[in-house]
């Protein structure tokens, strides 16, 4: 098991901790043991499920139990996932979002399946270097989040989730079409400032996909009405096609200049240790969901380019700021065959969630 480091240390290393071993025997014959919990190694089974996924069940549940009974083990968990005992954790909300997250893990702590997962593939265009970041996620703690780059449009996953957003879903979205220029030092600070550029560039941005629904449903008239489409409208597709992605060359230059950041005042950061100055921002938005995954929606948000292993997010909905900062750890044989095998794993896991 990958874990990440206690919240809400984004920097710090991830932590290791072993699930299962196999013993190879002769004759192609195998023992596999169970590592959870803290009674040690104790009988298991693998079973393969299909490529690139298999399943592991532990035999002897009875070793993943405490003597003091859940209440025990509730507290042991607390102390190694979080670092934390439960008299350190005032927030009452806090603690009942952590209480929903230890008996989520823990009912499904005999019968684990595993899937494969690629590293996203890189071009030289892209912002920064894809790849995993540990991010801070309120009183959820930290989260694992895979950043990919997709054209105009750089997306983080959640590798692992939480009781409203599980893992496989988009959490975030960054429109790199859309650069967002911050107010001067000042008025950084006032967040109706930063609030009414933000909600400008969503206008702006949804203006933007009337028009181009409304020209695609002209292209298919047009093409309907006659075997060639009507040449002006080709000519502003084009054109307009041009000039997103001269603004996307224009934003991804690999060496902006770096300017003053500071977090709106009202604004909440877990992590208070956050970079004071930024390369620079984007439009985006964010997945935010109650308990269980209901009532989803995608909401706005500023994504803040600290440096090549750091960025933000400004919940703007939420008055919340995640940090996220990149695992530096080497992985191997986890490259994509593809650009397509990735797209298909990401939907892949985005299906298993919903």
């Amino acid at each position: 098991m990958y874990l990440p480091p206690h919240d809400p240390h984004v920097d710090d290393p991830m932590r290791f901790k072993p699930l299962f071993r196999i013993h190879l025997m002769e004759r192609k014959s195998a023992t596999v043991e169970c590592m959870y919990g803290h009674k040690g190694p104790h009988n298991g089974h693998i079973q393969i499920v299909k490529k690139d996924e298999f399943s592991t069940k532990c035999n002897q549940t009875d070793h993943h139990r405490m003597s003091g009974g859940r209440q025990e083990e509730f507290r042991t968990w607390l102390r190694e996932e979080w670092g934390r005992t439960l008299e350190d954790i005032f927030h009452e909300h806090m603690q009942e979002l952590i209480l929903m997250k230890f008996i989520y893990t823990s009912q499904y702590d005999n019968c684990l399946t595993y899937r494969r997962i690629y590293l996203p593939p890189s071009s030289p265009d892209d912002l920064i270097q894809p790849g995993l970041f540990k991010g801070t996620y309120g009183s959820h703690g930290l989260e694992i989040v895979m950043l990919s780059f997709h054209g105009k449009k750089a997306k983080g996953t959640k590798i692992t989730g939480d009781p409203n957003i599980p893992a496989g879903q988009q959490t975030v979205e960054i429109d790199l079409a859309h650069p967002l220029q911050l107010p001067d030092i000042e008025n950084l600070g006032d967040f109706s400032e930063l609030s009414r550029i933000v909600l400008e560039v969503q206008e702006q941005v949804r203006r933007e996909e009337q028009e181009r629904e409304q020209r695609q449903e002209e292209e298919e008239h047009s093409q309907q009405a006659a075997s060639q489409p009507a040449s002006p409208l080709g000519e502003e597709g084009a054109e307009g096609e041009e000039t997103a992605a001269g603004a996307e060359g224009m934003t991804q230059n690999k060496a902006p200049a770096s300017q003053p950041f500071v977090l709106p005042m009202g604004v909440i950061s877990r992590n208070e240790d956050y970079p004071r100055t930024c390369r620079i921002c984007f439009y985006g938005t964010g997945l935010i969901a109650g308990h269980g995954f209901t009532s989803p929606e995608r909401t706005p948000g500023v994504f803040v380019l600290f440096d090549d292993d750091r960025f933000g997010f400004i919940w703007l909905e939420l008055k919340s700021f995640s940090l996220y900062s990149r695992i530096k750890v080497s992985f191997q044989n986890a490259q994509a065959p593809s650009r397509e095998a990735f797209d298909e794993m990401l939907k892949n896991i985005q299906s298993l969630a919903t």
